[in-house]
């Protein structure tokens, strides 16, 4: 293992009830792991449901609130925590919704891309300052393969993740030479309670397939990671598939 996954001693999950954010903590549970902080936004209700249950090793488990559209707290609360529990190792940007938003519901719509596009800047900035002042550190940025090239049925979420994505692309080499590093994950479907009830699509894949990747980048130092490996071939060729095409994949 590379020092990334073998030294983590502390981990932050923004969005801290997420199962792949779950699921990608127990990949980096070693004996180096001493804390990992879960950021939610409803700290009552997290601590009365399951994730009290949650356990990742020896290391400690601390909640804080997070709300990924309070954006004018981010800066705030990564300052806090640092200040408690010092240097972060990685940070897991986990949050995020489907929604349903469309042609017909521009509010919902916006209100999808303050959570997931507006949201992630913020809270990515003030992670990468952290990260880069400390000279070490991850940020693992939770994406999706809807934002390769987004589809009629979901284009307003699709458009949100292309936007997060290019973000996080983009911050990962502004971070160059600074010890701090940006990792992307593009997912395809992932069963998981966020999804559950919806048709799988092809390449579906469980949070602990997600989490076995992230750790895998991990030790390569990769800076995008696909899940399943086979959808960057996959989307290499839908990327330039004629639009009368991909319109009939999307039905």
């Amino acid at each position: 293992m590379n020092n990334a996954v073998k030294q983590s001693q502390t981990v932050l999950v923004l969005g801290g009830t997420s199962d792949i954010g779950r699921s990608i903590v127990e990949a980096l549970v070693s004996p180096a792991l001493r804390r990992v902080i879960l950021a939610v936004r409803d700290l009552e209700l997290a601590e009365q449901s399951t994730c009290v249950d949650w356990s990742f090793g020896d290391a400690e488990i601390v909640f804080v609130v997070f709300d990924a559209e309070d954006t004018a707290s981010h800066a705030a609360l990564i300052a806090d925590v640092s200040e408690r529990f010092g240097d972060l190792d990685v940070v897991v940007q986990a949050f995020g919704q489907l929604g349903e938003a469309g042609l017909d519901d521009p509010i919902a719509a916006a209100h999808l891309a303050q959570v997931n596009y507006v949201g992630a800047v913020s809270s990515g900035l003030a992670v990468a300052e952290q990260l880069r002042s400390q000279g070490h550190g991850t940020l693992i940025v939770l994406s999706s393969v809807a934002g390769v090239r987004t589809r009629a049925s979901n284009f307003v979420y699709g458009s949100t993740k292309a936007g997060q994505d290019a973000f996080a692309t983009g911050l990962g080499h502004a971070l160059h030479g600074s010890g701090a590093r940006v990792m992307v994950v593009r997912p395809g479907f992932v069963r998981s309670s966020m999804t559950a009830g919806m048709d799988e699509a092809p390449f579906a894949v469980d949070p602990a397939d997600v989490a076995s990747a992230v750790a895998a980048g991990l030790r390569r130092g990769s800076s995008v990671v696909w899940v399943p490996g086979v959808l960057r071939w996959v989307f290499g060729i839908l990327r330039f598939a004629p639009n009368f095409v991909w319109r009939k994949l999307d039905r």
